[in-house]
């Protein structure tokens, strides 16, 4: 994988080995990025469920303050640092480890200015962060990925990319 856009562009980062991890397609993050851009440029990111780092990295990358990857495995949290050491490090990155609803729940409302959350497809974790984020809004904007046979409330804004769908929840302004 590769850093798409900013100034890390085209450095490459290492995906988790093995199926437990699914990296985000560079499409998909490309069209991910393309929505919250307006809004990345000095932000406070949350990437949630954040794997290899990639929606974080690439956030920081084109000009986010900071951001804090949110990851339960340990071994998939190595790979992450080993992303972030081989890019330079950044200094508003933190790394944490935590279940993703586990740490929102202890978030209050606009903790951050863009959530990114891609968790495993079958694990009902998309729809828990979207009830979460519904009564607590901890993040100005929330985008999930998710199977796109899946929907999630419709207050969101749902965009497929073939077998994938990212959900956008954001505050009204």
């Amino acid at each position: 994988m590769r850093i798409i856009a900013g100034r890390w562009k085209g450095r490459r980062i290492a995906a988790p080995p093995g199926e437990a991890v699914r990296p985000t397609g560079d499409r998909v993050r490309e069209a991910w990025m393309s929505i919250v851009h307006p809004v990345l440029p000095e932000a406070r990111v949350l990437d949630l469920c954040a794997g290899s780092g990639a929606l974080g990295l690439e956030a920081l990358s084109r000009g986010a303050a900071s951001c804090d990857f949110v990851e339960q495995s340990p071994r998939v949290l190595r790979v992450l640092e080993e992303n972030l050491a081989a890019l330079g490090g950044h200094e508003g990155a933190h790394i944490v480890r935590d279940e993703a609803l586990r740490y929102v729940q202890r978030l209050g409302d606009g903790a951050y200015d863009v959530a990114f959350a891609d968790p495993p497809y079958a694990s009902g974790v998309a729809e828990a962060l979207a009830a979460q984020w519904i009564e607590h809004p901890f993040a100005s904007i929330l985008g999930i990925e998710h199977a796109a046979s899946l929907t999630l409330p419709a207050i969101g804004e749902t965009r497929r990319y073939g077998s994938t769908a990212l959900t956008f929840f954001r505050v009204p302004s």
